[in-house]
């Protein structure tokens, strides 16, 4: 018997969260010093242990600022970070597409919850957030003392703060915080694994032996760009998603990040024969893993006879789709078209000319979500599924209002005079 949608949609959300990793607590680093590299692994796995150990009373000597653990507290001193952060999916990491999951789920299932939250809101705080709005609902719950809510998603504290001591990178001249004069929250634990993109992989891999069609993880951003030159070369996935320090994060739904990752190239249209030819290239040259990475976006390229409105004529289309495509139920890999770190692809067209063309137009769509707006879509249609359901219609209405047009060119086609009558 086939799984009901929402089940599925419970799987999709827990291979998003990065669920296969098990790490086990450790004693917490107190040196202010940058870590030696052989001790990132250590770091990672306290780090990111789950579950995530809470927080703790905070030291007595802190004000109530310092103690706070909600994004704006931290956007008092860090006011770039946190106006970048507001812009960010990080920040909206709890989306009503996994709000209305967890709804469903109900206010109990604490496991269930956790394998999404590790990711999406990591903190106990938050766990614990989240299961008084569900059981408070509809009423909203009272809130928290140290600030933080669930909805803050993938927070400053998630990555930053650990019992109450602040983690992050040196100092711009690679210096650690000194003790005089006092910081404050006591300053920060260096780590430079802050500016190593294993510490990015915690969420944005999958251990080999989790979740994989085809041999390959269902998320594998991570290895993708370790079998990259980028690796070799040095370059982490800070440094284009984090450039200059920014907590910016962007990738597949900004139109400015994605063209700067691949390089397009159409050819003039000839005509031979009363048939039209052209060809477009699309190197990868400069995204550090696969393009698309991982099995949500689909980015379709078209190539097109265009009539006097400018419009498309259906029978001339040709369609390419560049994308990891699976099926809803995760069980199915039916292509893998994505191009890998430094690959060229090259579309030809070669058809005859139609009547009524004028122009010929290529043209790259993307959907970053691409496989949420289908999953979205059944879940709805499941009886079933209740409690999350106004959370998820919200859901499916970003998600369709998320693709754009990446690149459009148009060659107009020399006149072609009507046959005479014989």
């Amino acid at each position: 018997m086939p799984k009901r949608p929402w089940v599925l949609f419970a799987v999709m959300l827990w291979l998003l969260a990065g669920c296969s990793r098990n790490d086990t607590p450790g004693p917490p680093p107190s040196s202010p010093q940058a870590m030696p590299a052989e001790d990132v692994a250590g770091f990672l796995k306290r780090h990111w242990q789950r579950p995530p150990v809470p927080q703790g009373a905070a030291p007595t000597a802190f004000t109530p600022l310092e103690a706070s653990l909600a994004p704006s507290a931290c956007g008092n001193c860090h006011t770039q970070q946190y106006a970048d952060w507001r812009t960010t999916l990080h920040s909206q990491a709890m989306s009503p597409g996994l709000i209305g999951q967890l709804r469903n789920m109900g206010p109990k299932a604490s496991d269930e919850h956790e394998t999404c939250l590790q990711c999406h809101a990591p903190l106990a705080e938050q766990a614990l957030h989240l299961a008084d709005s569900l059981a408070a609902r509809p009423r909203p719950p009272p809130a928290r003392a140290d600030g933080i809510s669930h909805e803050d998603g993938l927070a400053c504290a998630g990555c930053h703060v650990r019992r109450h001591e602040r983690f992050g990178p040196p100092r711009r001249d690679g210096s650690p915080p000194t003790p005089a004069p006092p910081l404050p929250h006591g300053g920060w634990q260096v780590r430079n694994t802050f500016s190593d993109s294993r510490f990015c992989a915690s969420c944005h891999q999958f251990e080999a032996d989790g979740p994989s069609l085809n041999g390959k993880p269902l998320e594998n951003t991570f290895a993708e760009w370790q079998a990259s030159r980028h690796a070799r070369e040095g370059r982490q996935c800070q440094t284009c998603h984090m450039p200059d320090r920014r907590h910016l994060w962007r990738g597949i739904h900004d139109p400015d990040m994605v063209r700067s990752g691949i390089d397009i190239q159409t050819s003039a249209a000839t005509i031979r024969n009363d048939k039209i030819s052209l060809e477009i290239a699309i190197a990868n040259t400069n995204v550090g893993h696969a393009f698309p990475s991982y099995v949500t976006p689909h980015v379709i390229v078209e190539i097109a006879q265009q009539d006097r409105q400018g419009q498309f004529i259906p029978a001339t289309v040709a369609q390419h789709l560049i994308a990891r495509d699976i099926s809803l139920d995760l069980s199915t890999e039916r292509a893998d078209t994505r191009l890998m770190p430094d690959e060229v692809r090259r579309y030809v067209y070669r058809r005859a000319r139609h009547p009524g063309a004028v122009a010929i137009a290529t043209r790259i769509m993307v959907e970053p979500d691409a496989f949420y707006v289908n999953f979205y879509r059944a879940t709805l249609k499941d009886p079933t599924f209740h409690k999350g359901r106004t959370a998820l219609q919200e859901a499916l209405k970003r998600a369709e209002a998320s693709p754009y047009e990446l690149y459009r060119q148009q060659q107009t086609l020399p006149f072609r005079a009507p046959k005479s009558a014989k």
